[in-house]
C-alpha cells in the first residue's frame, strides 16, 4: 500500500494549481460516457486533505445526477477535480491523477470501473 504523500497539480496552463493529500492506491479508471470521453484516472480524497494553490476562472459542468461538479480551467479547459458526494452522501474531491505534476506517468495502476452501466 502506498503511503499519503503530499501532491501537486495543475492544469496546462496553470491557472488552476493545487495540493493534495492522497495515497495512489485505489485509483479508478471509468467508463461512464463522461470519464472515459475525457480519459480520466480518478482519486478520491476528503475535502481537507485538497488545498488549491490558484484558483483561476473555472467552468462548472455537471450531469445526469449532478452529484459532482466537474470543475475546469476557462482558459486551456483540463479539469484537474470534480466535487461532490460519493453514494453515501459523504462529501469527496475527485482527482484527476493525470494533472498530478509530480508524479511519472503512468507510474500508478487503476482498476477499471463500470461506470456506464449505473
Amino acid at each position: 500500500m502506498t503511503d499519503v504523500q503530499t501532491h501537486t497539480g495543475s492544469c496546462h496552463c496553470g491557472t488552476v494549481a493545487f495540493e493534495v493529500d492522497m495515497s495512489l492506491d485505489g485509483l479508478i479508471e471509468c467508463n461512464c460516457s463522461h470519464c472515459y470521453r475525457k480519459g480520466f484516472v480518478l482519486g478520491f480524497v476528503a475535502p481537507d486533505a485538497f488545498r488549491l494553490t490558484a484558483d483561476g476562472p473555472q467552468t462548472e459542468y455537471l450531469f445526469n445526477m449532478a452529484h459532482i461538479r466537474h470543475r475546469f480551467c476557462e482558459t486551456c479547459g483540463v479539469q484537474t477535480f470534480a466535487r461532490g458526494t460519493g453514494p453515501d452522501g459523504t462529501e469527496m474531491v475527485a482527482i484527476n491523477v493525470r494533472a498530478l505534476t509530480d508524479i511519472e506517468p503512468f507510474s500508478w495502476t487503476a482498476q477499471r470501473v463500470d461506470g456506464r452501466s449505473f
